[in-house]
């Protein structure tokens, strides 16, 4: 568990939201190498690591995760030096205001800014909302030509400013869980599977732009074609009320996605988890979100593939801090290893039929 947190805290450190993955993906080259017959990538930049099996007429699995988090791209420099975003995913604009951000440039510098915020001092009645389009970050900059000295031009993109901790000894509070989570899972499984005689053909990937649009999934999918795909993403908590019923609770096992607004499960496939989680002992609980994965796009690619989500929830996504349970990971990680290790003709036979 020590270095499943350890993966968490590099990866959830790192700033990479949609269209500007470059820092995850250079990460997991890194981790993946070592362990795969072949590394390759797309031309949006998406990572695969590849493990061949030694059954020449071997299925292929893939296992995606999507490497972008939420964030911001920068579209103007104001003359007084603030700077004007659009996002790069969904935020509430709630979340925003006096939050610390990590400004990006194309070089890699950073710089650290902050959403501005009106002092109640100055705000009489009942304020409205700030729209996100009204919204400017502070660098400390004082003027539009000391912001573009300092390097940062249109185009650099933001990711929230937040430190890893860990809340207790199986809470973790960072950004980025969605989908870092994701990110760690591909990591530990690969290598843990290095060894070992697979039936099947092994493929991981991290996907890119995912929050806007699903749009390196369809890319994974055409390039490996595979059998059967697992995506693996994290899903927002509803559980802070201590409602038992609640929908995503933390501590209750892996997520199958029965059905989100991109996908449905189909029963067959369904099944197949939900056995092999029951036979051994892996803790689950079932899920339906109104938002969507990159199993949205997969699933349609090509002439169907069968997929399922293999999710974990996390509560405040799309937040500067959000929050998992490291036993779900460990459940979710060890189903994908049951279903990897179980995979065979027959088994792509029963969740096609």
């Amino acid at each position: 568990m020590k270095k499943s947190v350890q993966l968490f805290k590099e990866l959830t450190s790192l700033d990479s939201t949609s269209g500007f993955e470059q820092e995850v993906a250079n990460y997991l080259i890194e981790k993946l190498t070592p362990y795969a017959d072949e590394i390759k990538r797309d031309n949006l930049g998406g990572v695969y690591a590849i493990k061949k099996s030694k059954n020449p007429d071997a299925k292929t699995v893939m296992v995606a995760a999507h490497m972008d988090e939420v964030g911001f791209v920068i579209t103007k420099i104001l003359p007084n030096g603030f700077l004007k975003f659009e996002t790069l995913g969904g935020f509430r604009e709630d979340v925003l205001l006096s939050q610390k951000f990590t400004v990006t440039t194309f070089e890699g510098k950073k710089f650290t800014g902050v959403i501005a915020s009106i002092p109640k001092h100055f705000v009489s009645g009942n304020p409205q909302a700030v729209k996100i389009s009204e919204m400017t970050i502070d660098i400390g900059a004082s003027s539009e030509k000391e912001v573009r000295e300092l390097g940062i031009r249109e185009g650099a993109f933001v990711t929230p400013k937040t430190e890893f901790e860990q809340l207790t000894e199986h809470r973790l509070m960072a950004k980025a869980f969605d989908n870092r989570y994701g990110c760690v899972i591909i990591t530990e499984l690969f290598e843990e599977l290095a060894n070992e005689d697979l039936d099947c053909n092994l493929v991981v990937c991290a996907t890119v732009q995912e929050e806007v649009g699903l749009r390196g999934a369809t890319i994974a999918a055409n390039m490996i074609n595979p059998d059967l795909c697992l995506v693996v993403d994290c899903s927002p908590a509803n559980d802070m009320d201590g409602n038992k019923n609640a929908n995503g609770k933390l501590g209750e096992g892996f997520l199958v996605r029965l059905v989100d607004r991109t996908m449905v499960l189909r029963a067959n496939l369904r099944e197949k988890i939900v056995s092999l989680a029951e036979e051994n002992d892996i803790k689950y609980q079932y899920f339906t979100s109104p938002g969507g994965t990159d199993a949205g796009n997969i699933h349609q690619a090509q002439f169907g593939i069968p997929t399922a989500v293999i999710g974990i929830c996390g509560r405040y996504i799309h937040t500067h801090n959000s929050i998992i349970d490291i036993r779900d990971y460990l459940a979710a990680k060890e189903i994908s290893k049951q279903i990897i290790k179980n995979v065979d003709d027959k088994f792509i036979a029963d969740i096609r039929l």
